[in-house]
């Protein structure tokens, strides 16, 4: 009997053979949030579990762990999910996008020493990450509603198949994690730290989101943004941004209104203006 992940890619495989056949077509964004109420609700959680672990993990860590140790442990961890994005390039039709992650991967892997250092960037090899969700989406499998995950964070219903897809058929890691036996649940280390190293590179964010007008609107089109960027290479069209951002500005007013980046600075700078206030009173802005 095959294993799970031969028979998923025996079929997967000839899909993607058929779909290049017939062509690319991006699916256009969606820039409505039908999920909101539960969205927001998911995002208070999250925020809570970051708030009272996650975060002061993240501090402990870094506080504890030399800055030169935590460049390697991120260099690691980019080069060792590398075959994610290999894969994926491949089933893009993007072969040399996939050449050129499969040079990273290898010169970082002999002469950066398992991948702790990365000369692949000192000679100047770009990097070409993706993963399944940007695959769905070139071979244009529509978006769907954008959902807020509890513990996992951002996506859509089109994304969210990149954890099982990604993380169980190409991540090194989770091959490693299936095919050793731990008595005491070591293998959950590598991941632990990876998730841990992920939070400390964004504690200097933190900030940011902390002066957001709404802090959860900020954060969905900040992703949707980066999403966006990295479907189109960095380099959206026009229409498609114009189209996101009157999305974000009509947030449950009429969708078709033209998108007004001033009168988002007003309220951003109003917001603002109430939390000094606040501040110089002594009370406290949860209060309000």
């Amino acid at each position: 009997m095959p294993s799970l992940p031969r028979l998923v890619l025996s079929r997967l495989l000839p899909l993607a053979a058929t779909v290049l056949l017939v062509g690319c077509a991006i699916a256009p964004p969606r820039t409505d949030d039908p999920l909101e109420k539960f969205n927001r609700k998911s995002y208070a959680f999250n925020m809570a579990l970051d708030k009272h672990v996650l975060r002061p993990v993240a501090v402990g860590y870094t506080k504890v762990t030399p800055k030169p140790v935590q460049t390697s442990v991120s260099n690691f961890f980019t080069n060792i999910k590398l075959p994610i994005s290999i894969a994926n390039n491949l089933l893009q039709a993007r072969p040399s996008d996939a050449i050129t992650d499969t040079g990273r991967f290898l010169i970082n892997m002999t002469v950066g020493v398992a991948g702790f250092f990365d000369p692949a960037t000192h000679m100047k090899i770009p990097l070409k990450e993706t993963d399944f969700g940007i695959t769905l989406a070139r071979w244009g499998v529509p978006e769907g509603d954008y959902v807020m995950i509890p513990l996992l964070g951002p996506s859509t219903f089109r994304d969210v198949w990149q954890y099982p897809v990604d993380g169980y058929l190409f991540d090194p890691l989770s091959y490693f994690e299936r095919n050793h036996q731990f008595h005491w649940g070591q293998y959950y280390i590598p991941e632990v730290v990876y998730f841990i190293q992920m939070r400390a590179q964004l504690l200097d964010a933190d900030s940011f989101l902390q002066s957001a007008y709404d802090p959860y609107a900020f954060v969905r089109d900040a992703w949707r943004q980066t999403r966006l960027n990295k479907l189109y290479d960095g380099n959206p069209p026009a229409d498609v941004m114009l189209k996101l951002q009157q999305g974000q500005s009509s947030n449950n007013k009429n969708p078709n209104e033209n998108f007004d980046p001033a009168e988002l600075l007003k309220e951003q700078q109003q917001w603002e203006e109430k939390q000094k206030q606040q501040n110089n009173s002594g009370t406290p802005s949860g209060n309000q």
